[in-house]
């Protein structure tokens, strides 16, 4: 698999780099970003950081203050895109932020004409995990996931559907129960058809209703985030993990948005807590 550099910095003793390749999963060309620490010959574990609507890789890459944490606790962090893009590609025919281009709510399309290339779930679970692994020297064995809104919504299910191969899973403002909200009813009909038993595959709080598990989950919200009632409602998913006797430390921060200021704030706490739950 060819994979183009397109910058390498060196931070914190260790690099950030940036990287372009092909995907046979969304048949466009991506872009993702990872910083390894200075290992000293050890192989990291790998954090893998999903975005949310309107971002790239470069947001966190940019904004999430995460490499010194990263450097100090050895871990690898992994910043992929948020949907395909290109000339061809098709977006939202409004024009609108929150479907298509920048919102692909990791699913795997199954409706035209985006089934051709938003196919995120298997890019982020598959794909892009072995890419990793081959091309960069980490420990594949221990991973964990986390994200923001859209993709605290992507890294919870993705950890739910797949509690053996990740050991920690957070998220910061996460979208909980996207079958129940506007931005989720509008992506996941467009993408997955009409049919609302097809969205539960990719809804956090019906997983859980419907037995998935996972050991535990942190996610941070703040309490002046302009999305809180009408679009995240973590209160659902207090709810469900509850119902299911599952663990969940949800921390609400009184005076904080949805913004990179907030996310940056808590992320060293975040990878603090994955660190524990890689190390062995």
């Amino acid at each position: 698999m060819s994979l183009e550099i397109v910058s390498r910095n060196y931070s914190h003793g260790g690099v950030q780099g940036v990287y372009r390749h092909h995907s046979r999963e969304t048949g466009t060309d991506m872009v993702f970003s990872v910083f390894i620490p200075e290992t000293r010959g050890v192989k990291p574990p790998v954090v893998t950081y999903l975005s949310g609507l309107t971002c790239t890789h470069a947001n966190v890459t940019e904004k999430g203050e995460f490499r010194a944490a990263c450097a100090e606790l050895g871990l690898a962090f992994v910043a992929p895109d948020t949907s395909p893009r290109g000339p061809d590609v098709p977006g939202d025919p409004d024009g609108s932020y929150d479907f298509g281009l920048g919102a692909g709510f990791y699913v795997d399309a199954t409706e035209p004409p985006f089934a051709t290339n938003y196919r995120m779930w298997s890019y982020v679970t598959a794909e892009l995990p072995a890419l990793i692994a081959a091309e960069f020297p980490v420990d594949a064995s221990r991973q964990g996931i986390m994200g923001h809104s859209m993709g605290g919504h992507g890294a919870l299910t993705v950890a739910l559907r797949n509690p053996d191969r990740y050991r920690s899973a957070s998220a910061f403002s996460p979208i909980v129960a996207p079958t129940q909200v506007p931005w989720g009813k509008k992506a996941l009909s467009r993408y997955l058809g009409q049919n609302p038993a097809a969205w539960r595959r990719h809804d956090t709080v019906a997983l859980i209703e419907d037995g998935a598990r996972f050991p535990e989950f942190l996610v941070d919200q703040g309490e002046a985030d302009q999305f809180l009632a009408g679009q995240l409602q973590p209160e659902r998913l207090q709810a469900a993990c509850l119902g299911a006797g599952m663990k969940l430390t949800l921390r609400m921060h009184p005076g904080y948005d949805h913004s990179y200021y907030f996310i940056s704030t808590f992320m060293a706490d975040h990878l603090r807590w994955h660190a524990t739950r890689l190390r062995g």
